[in-house]
């Protein structure tokens, strides 16, 4: 079959690894790298055969999908423009800076029968993939990422940065409606929230409990729900889960280790599946909105509440 014309718009930290993996894959021809920084973009491109340039408008009538890996406050930008072109387009998270921008961006990607995935790199982590087939109702999600301090993710805050992640995962497994969100943080290297804490109570009972902090010393991705009679934590970086359950004779224990997965090839290869068939992809764009959506009203409330501390 023909092979998806693909390009990667961003050659940043992310943006070089996508490109690898379009490059890698036997069902897209990676055909261009474009970036701000013209070097940056040829060294990306140069060995994968691809062009490197600085504009993206001459190629939207040469490609099928885009790969969007630029800073977020260009993501409405860029992500219109492709949409309008025709072109089926994978977005790193966050889909974009404000609901009324997001909303645009799946009418537009509805009217054009075009498939419009976020990427919410977790969904795709073997461990996490296991622990929702399960199934069953969760009685409460406890989740814990922390993180080194990266100066290239400081444009937004750690909510927006990495609990948005988390977030994502949440509203995977507890499907039920929310009802009442508090949360807190704080400052620490920069001007954003740097360390935060949601609570998330759902129609159903479910509670969930989400911290993230990009000021820590080693990264930790830990998930763990409480299910009655059972709980699974998952250790997301190593991609392990760890059952404990009630049995006949007491408390049976087990673990699970998976095959260290590539997450981002498997997003990629998912993203051109749904190009390909004009499906829904695994983390549609309503899904990066619900997500967006949470994420804001937990970054708001933080924010809330240090204006009436810090006043």
């Amino acid at each position: 079959m023909t092979k998806i014309r693909t390009a990667v718009i961003g050659a940043g930290y992310m943006g070089k690894f996508h490109a690898e993996k379009f490059a890698a894959s036997s069902n897209a021809e990676l055909v261009a790298v474009i970036d701000a920084d013209a070097s940056r973009a040829r060294e990306v491109a140069a060995p994968k055969g691809a062009s490197g340039t600085t504009d993206y408008a001459p190629w939207l009538g040469k490609i099928d999908a885009a790969c969007v890996a630029v800073p977020t406050n260009l993501h409405f930008q860029v992500v219109k423009d492709c949409l309008q072109a025709g072109v089926h387009v994978l977005v790193e998270k966050p889909l974009s800076r404000t609901l009324e921008e997001a909303d645009a961006l799946l009418e537009l990607a509805h009217a054009k029968s075009l498939v419009l995935q976020v990427g919410h790199l977790q969904r795709f982590n073997p461990a996490f993939q296991a622990l929702a087939a399960q199934g069953g109702r969760p009685l409460f999600i406890d989740i814990e990422r922390l993180a080194p301090f990266k100066a290239r993710a400081a444009d937004v805050d750690v909510v927006l940065d990495l609990m948005i992640h988390d977030l994502d995962l949440v509203l995977a497994l507890a499907k039920a409606p929310i009802e009442q969100v508090s949360a807190s943080g704080f400052r620490v290297l920069t001007d954003a929230i740097d360390i935060a804490n949601a609570r998330i109570e759902f129609a159903d009972g479910c509670i969930a409990s989400v911290s993230a902090s990009r000021v820590s010393q080693s990264p930790v991705r830990k998930l763990r729900v409480f299910r009655h009679d059972a709980y699974v934590s998952a250790d997301l970086q190593e991609q392990r889960l760890r059952h404990v359950s009630k049995g006949g004779e007491g408390i049976v224990e087990s673990e699970q280790a998976f095959e260290r997965a590539d997450e981002l090839r498997a997003q990629a290869e998912a993203f051109l599946r749904a190009v390909r068939a004009g499906s829904v992809p695994l983390v549609s764009g309503e899904q990066g909105r619900q997500a967006l959506a949470l994420a804001l009203q937990v970054g708001r409330l933080v924010e809330e509440r240090l204006a009436r501390h810090e006043a």
